[in-house]
C-alpha cells in the first residue's frame, strides 16, 4: 500500500510538471480557476460561466535577497473540497455555509520552495502564499508582490485612493480600472495633487463593473503580521498589489517565513450578489478552543460626541463649554436609560486635549488613565450601573503609538476596574507616512497609516483588550479583513467617510449608496447614523452660538431609520442629540426597537451605486426589518414579503418619505403608518430624492 501511494504521488508531480497547469472548479462548477506556469512563471485565470473575470495574471513574491518569481516548477499539488456550516456569536446570520474547493500546488525555483493555496467558493475566488522556513534563507523581508488582476480597460472601478492624507476618509470616484489615479482623483473629486508621497493606487474592498456585466470586488482576508494590500494600475486594464512599505523601504519582514493574508475575488452576477457574499468571514479561523468571548454582547449607545463634531456646541478640551462634564453625562445617561440604550459613548474625558490638537500626530500626548477635572469616572461608572448604562470609553490616540502602546495596559485595567465593556479608539493623523515610531536606536521613523507596524499594533491592541473583556470599536483603523471571527471583541469599526464629515463638511448626496457596494463589503461599520435634525444644526462656535445656515446632512430622517438595517454593525450609535430625538419620538421608536444582531440577511434589491434594500430577521424573535436608500434620484420601489412565513400574520410599521421630503429642501418630514401584511403582499413605497425608508414587521 506504501509503494503503491509513493507511485501515485509520483505520477501526480510528473503529470503537473509535464503539464504545466492545473484547474479547478467552484463548487457550482459555474467558477473556473487555472493556474499555469508560463516560461517558469506562474499564472492564474478566472471565468465564470464562460465570462472572463481575471485574464491570465502573473503572481510571485520578491525578496531582498532572493526572489519567488520565475524558474519555477511544479514538485506536487493536492485537492479538497470542505462543506460545512459554522456559527458566530453574532451577525448578520445565524449559520454560515463554508463550502469551497481547494487547490494546494507546491513550487520550487532553484532551493527555494513557495507553496500557492486557491479555494474556490459559488461567490468568488481566493488565494494566498506560504513560504515556509528554510535552512539557507535567514530572513524573509519582501520587497515586492508580483500579484496582478488583469482585467480590461473598459472595466469600472468604484475607488478611493491609497497612499493619501485620509487613510480610507474619501468620496468614491467612479471610472476605468485605468484611470485609477491622484490626477483622475483631484479632477473629479477632491484635490490630492500636492499628496506625492505615495503611488497612484486604489484601496481595498475596490468593487468593479466588467464589461460583460459581472460584479467583482478585490479584497483580503486574515490581514496578519502583514502589509496592507492597495492595487495599483497597469495600464490596458492590469491592475498589481502594491503593498504599504516601512520607512526603510521593505514591505514585509519576517524571520520565520511568509504566510500572507488571503487575496480575494468575490463575483457575481449582480450587485445584489455581492452584498450576499460571506466571503471574506469564511477565509478566517474561529477563535483559539481555549478562548472564551461569551462575555461579547452587541448593543446599541448614544454619545457625548455630535455635539463636538456636529453641532460644534461644545468642546472635546476643558473651557466653559466642555462636554464631558459630570452633569451633562448624567442628564445622557437619563435620556438613554429611559430609552433602553446599552452605553453611552463619552469624549474629551482625558487629559490630553487642547484646541489645536489635531491633526498633525505630534500634539500633546494623551492620557489614558488620567481624567479632567470635571469628570469623575467611577462615579459616572456607578451611576450608569444603576440605570444599566454602561460607559463606552474614548481612547484617541492622535496617531502617537508608541505613547498609546506604554500605556495600554494601565487604560484598560482602569476601564476594566469601572466596568467599561467598550472602547472607541481613533488614529486621526492627517499627513501621509506621518505615524512616529522611535526604533532601538533612537532614531524616529515615520511610517504609513496601513503599514506592517500599524497591522501589528492593531493586532496587540484587539489581542490585549481580549486579555480584559473588553470591545474595540476601531475609528481610522486598518481595514476589515474578517478577523471579527477569531476576535469577536473586535466588534466594529469605521474605515471609511462616515456621518461625522457631514457634522463640520459634507459627504454629499450619494455617499451613502456607494458605501454598500465598497466599504460594506469588508465587514460591520460604525457610520454612526440616526442624525434628526439635519439642517440648522451647526453653531458658528461653541461661544457665540449663530447659526451655521449652510451646515446640512445630505439625507432624509426617513434614510437615517433605514442605515440602521442597510448598514451593519453590532455596536450601533444613535448620534444625535437627546433634544433633537425629543423633538420626532414616533420616528426614534424605530432605532430603539431595530436589534444589531440577526438571523438572517436578504437583499431585496439593489442596483449598483443607485440603491440598496435589505431585509433582516431578528435573532431574538420571529420580527423582520427592512431598510432601503436612494442616490439623488427619487424612485419607487416594489416590496415583496415573500421572505415571511407564510402561516403568520405580522404588523407592518412603515417609516417613510412624504411626497414633499426632499434631501435639501424638506428633510424633516416623514410619515408613520401600519397595517396587517401576510407573506403573499406587496407595497410600493416611494423614496424621496436622497431618501429612504425602515419597516419594522412584528410577528403576530
Amino acid at each position: 500500500m506504501k509503494k503503491l501511494l509513493i507511485i501515485i504521488a509520483a505520477f501526480i508531480i510528473m503529470s503537473c510538471d509535464k503539464n504545466k497547469y492545473l484547474s479547478i472548479k467552484s463548487p457550482d462548477e459555474k467558477i473556473n480557476l487555472k493556474f499555469e506556469l508560463i516560461n517558469g512563471i506562474p499564472y492564474y485565470s478566472v471565468n465564470k460561466s464562460n465570462l472572463e473575470v481575471i485574464n491570465n495574471s502573473r503572481m510571485g513574491i520578491s525578496f531582498k535577497e532572493f526572489d519567488l518569481i520565475e524558474n519555477f516548477k511544479i514538485i506536487g499539488s493536492n485537492k479538497e473540497n470542505v462543506n460545512k456550516n459554522w456559527t458566530p456569536l453574532y451577525g448578520e446570520e445565524n449559520i454560515i455555509r463554508n463550502n469551497y474547493n481547494e487547490l494546494n500546488i507546491f513550487l520550487e525555483n532553484n532551493k527555494s520552495k513557495i507553496n500557492i493555496t486557491f479555494r474556490v467558493f459559488d461567490d468568488g475566488i481566493a488565494f494566498k502564499y506560504q513560504v515556509p522556513t528554510q535552512k539557507h534563507i535567514s530572513s524573509y523581508y519582501i520587497v515586492d508582490e508580483k500579484t496582478e488582476f488583469n482585467l480590461s480597460s473598459k472595466d469600472s472601478a468604484l475607488w478611493i485612493p491609497a497612499f493619501s492624507y485620509r487613510r480610507y476618509e474619501f468620496l468614491y470616484a467612479y471610472s476605468s480600472v485605468d484611470d485609477i489615479s491622484k490626477e483622475f482623483y483631484s479632477k473629479k473629486v477632491e484635490n490630492l495633487t500636492y499628496d506625492s508621497l505615495g503611488i497612484n493606487a486604489a484601496h481595498t474592498p475596490l468593487t468593479i463593473k466588467k464589461d460583460n456585466n459581472l460584479f467583482i470586488s478585490i479584497h483580503e482576508a486574515n490581514l496578519i503580521d502583514y502589509s496592507s494590500m492597495t492595487i495599483a494600475p497597469k495600464g490596458e486594464g492590469k491592475l498589481e498589489v502594491e503593498l504599504y512599505p516601512w520607512s526603510d523601504g521593505i514591505k514585509v519582514k519576517s524571520n520565520k517565513g511568509i504566510n500572507s493574508p488571503w487575496r480575494t475575488i468575490q463575483i457575481s452576477n449582480s450587485s445584489s450578489g455581492l452584498l450576499n457574499s460571506n466571503l471574506i468571514l469564511n477565509l478566517n479561523d474561529d477563535p483559539e478552543e481555549d478562548k472564551d468571548f461569551s462575555w461579547v454582547k452587541p448593543g446599541k449607545y448614544m454619545g457625548v460626541w455630535w455635539e463636538m463634531i456636529g453641532t460644534n456646541e461644545s468642546t472635546w478640551w476643558p473651557s466653559k463649554n466642555h462636554g464631558a462634564n459630570n452633569d451633562k453625562i448624567i442628564k445622557y445617561m437619563d435620556f438613554a436609560s429611559d430609552h433602553g440604550f446599552d452605553g453611552l459613548l463619552v469624549e474629551g474625558w482625558n487629559k490630553g486635549w487642547y484646541p489645536e490638537w489635531c491633526c498633525s500626530g505630534n500634539g500633546i500626548p494623551f492620557s489614558f488613565t488620567e481624567s479632567v477635572d470635571d469628570f469623575d469616572i467611577e462615579m459616572l461608572s456607578e451611576y450608569g450601573a444603576k440605570k444599566d448604562i454602561f460607559i463606552v470609553g474614548h481612547h484617541e490616540t492622535g496617531g502617537q503609538i508608541q505613547n498609546y502602546e506604554n500605556q495600554l495596559e494601565d487604560a484598560f485595567k482602569l476601564y476594566n476596574l469601572n466596568g467599561i465593556k467598550n472602547i472607541k479608539t481613533g488614529y486621526v493623523n492627517d499627513v501621509s507616512k506621518n505615524i512616529k515610531r522611535i526604533d532601538e536606536n533612537g532614531n524616529i521613523n515615520r511610517e504609513w497609516h496601513h503599514g506592517q507596524y500599524m497591522v501589528n499594533h492593531f493586532q496587540k491592541v484587539i489581542e490585549l483588550a481580549a486579555k480584559y473583556k473588553l470591545n474595540i470599536i476601531t475609528h481610522e483603523p486598518i481595514k476589515d479583513t474578517g478577523l471579527r471571527r477569531k476576535y469577536p471583541n473586535y466588534i466594529s469599526r469605521e474605515g471609511a467617510k462616515g456621518q461625522e464629515f457631514n457634522g463640520f463638511w459634507t459627504n454629499g448626496v450619494n455617499h451613502a449608496t456607494d458605501l454598500p457596494f465598497t466599504r460594506m463589503l469588508s465587514g460591520p461599520m460604525d457610520y454612526t447614523p440616526g442624525i434628526f435634525q439635519l439642517n440648522n444644526f451647526r453653531y458658528d462656535s461653541p461661544e457665540t452660538k449663530n447659526i451655521d445656515k449652510g451646515a446640512i446632512v445630505p439625507s432624509t430622517i426617513g434614510k437615517e431609520l433605514a442605515l440602521y438595517v442597510v448598514y451593519y454593525s453590532p455596536m450601533q450609535m444613535a448620534a444625535d442629540l437627546p433634544k433633537h430625538y425629543s423633538k420626532h419620538l414616533e420616528a426614534f421608536e424605530f432605532i430603539k426597537n431595530v436589534p444589531v444582531d440577526w438571523s438572517e440577511r436578504i437583499i431585496l434589491d439593489s442596483e449598483f451605486r443607485e440603491y440598496v434594500t435589505i431585509a433582516r430577521k431578528d435573532k431574538n424573535s420571529g420580527n423582520w426589518y427592512v431598510g432601503g436608500i436612494t442616490n439623488e434620484n427619487e424612485r419607487n420601489l416594489k416590496i415583496n414579503f415573500s421572505f415571511l412565513d407564510m402561516k403568520k400574520d405580522y404588523k407592518l410599521v412603515m417609516y417613510t418619505d412624504t411626497e414633499d421630503t426632499h434631501w435639501k429642501y424638506n428633510p424633516m418630514k416623514y410619515q408613520i403608518r401600519q397595517q396587517k401584511i401576510k407573506s403573499e403582499d406587496t407595497i410600493n413605497i416611494n423614496l424621496a430624492p436622497g431618501g429612504g425608508f425602515a419597516f419594522e414587521i412584528i410577528e403576530l
